[in-house]
């Protein structure tokens, strides 16, 4: 006889509920776009909301925006307090564009038609090897962001979002002391490097990048008082980059295949000195199938720039290609590693 205290056990859902379950992520992606596009979370700011205030202040139809919410609250994402009301949740927060720490930009990336329509022709990778960005918008994806300074500008924001996530855990894992100019190459607006710069007050900076890229950069240096140690520079690193003692890279050499990848490290180690360093910031794969975010990345990488999640022996061997040797691989508290190298 069953007490109060043992409850009986739920079965197990089958395969075909977990498949089916997986395959509507697609839904999920799109149902957190609509609520970080049309900034439901800066509406619930100040507290709980019936849904139908809460599409006139985001010129959404009450009861569409309703069933949206109501999904993305089964998953944790807002909260329905009491019939048709809702408030924000943790996870909710972080939708907030008034927020530090914010992922508006970042879900607002993630599902703009024209970055989620590439993931549609994924098929069109796993056959060819190709990237979906090009056969969906008919150039490759840096070349047709130059074109698109709106959709460039949401990409930009969300690096920079990335960046603001991982660059404390890059800054307390590694020790830059020694370094007397740090290039940081496709640095976005130099979010990274101004906390490295403050961490480390007697460094000078380079931030490089597209024109159109490091054009934007001067708040976010001036921000972090750190505008006067920083050299802005514009140019193509696959035939040259500044001279420097050494240099970082977030998130960059995994956006190329090895023969591209190859020809940018090449790039830096004609401009560094012999006693260099060029550091990666990048997640490693481990072995095995266990999950990890860069497997998931590696899909981004397959289907937008062509690039590839690599691990710690795939590092070693493209090093070896460039010019350099690997000499270690620094964890942080976050899923990016500071794979460091030197001239071999």
């Amino acid at each position: 006889m069953e007490t109060a205290m043992q409850q009986p056990a739920q079965p197990e859902p089958p395969p075909q509920a977990i498949m089916m379950q997986l395959s509507m992520g697609a839904m999920v992606t799109q149902a957190i776009f609509v609520a970080a596009r049309l900034g439901i979370a800066d509406v619930l700011a100040l507290g709980e909301k019936h849904v139908d205030e809460i599409a006139r202040s985001a010129g959404a139809h009450a009861p569409s925006l309703y069933r949206i919410l109501r999904t993305l609250a089964s998953m944790g994402v807002f909260t329905e307090t009491h019939a048709n009301t809702f408030a924000n949740t943790p996870l909710s927060e972080v939708l907030r564009s008034d927020i530090q720490g914010s992922m508006r930009n970042s879900m607002i990336f993630m599902g703009e038609p024209w970055h989620y329509n590439v993931w549609g022709n994924m098929l069109h990778s796993a056959r060819t090897g190709a990237p979906a960005w090009k056969a969906t918008h008919g150039e490759d994806v840096f070349e047709w962001f130059a074109k698109n300074p709106e959709a460039s500008e949401i990409f930009n924001g969300c690096m920079s979002e990335l960046s603001a996530g991982a660059a404390p855990a890059i800054v307390e894992a590694y020790d830059f002391s020694g370094i007397d100019t740090l290039a940081d190459i496709a640095g976005g607006h130099g979010f990274l490097l101004s906390q490295i710069l403050r961490a480390n007050p007697n460094m000078r900076g380079i931030l490089f990048d597209m024109e159109h890229v490091v054009a934007g950069a001067g708040d976010t240096l001036r921000s972090f008082g750190v505008e006067d140690r920083v050299e802005t520079v514009s140019g193509d690193f696959f035939s040259e980059v500044p001279a420097a003692d050494a240099y970082i890279m977030k998130h960059i050499i995994h956006d190329w295949d090895d023969e591209r990848a190859i020809r940018i490290m090449k790039t830096i180690h004609r401009a560094m000195k012999q006693d260099g360093k060029l550091l990666l910031s990048e997640m490693v794969i481990p072995e095995g199938n266990d999950p990890h975010p860069g497997k998931m990345l590696d899909l981004e990488m397959l289907t937008s720039p062509g690039g590839v999640e690599r691990t710690e022996a795939e590092y070693a061997n493209l090093f070896e290609r460039s010019g350099f040797r690997l000499n270690r691989i620094v964890p942080t508290r976050s899923p990016h590693s500071i794979i460091e190298a030197v001239k071999a």
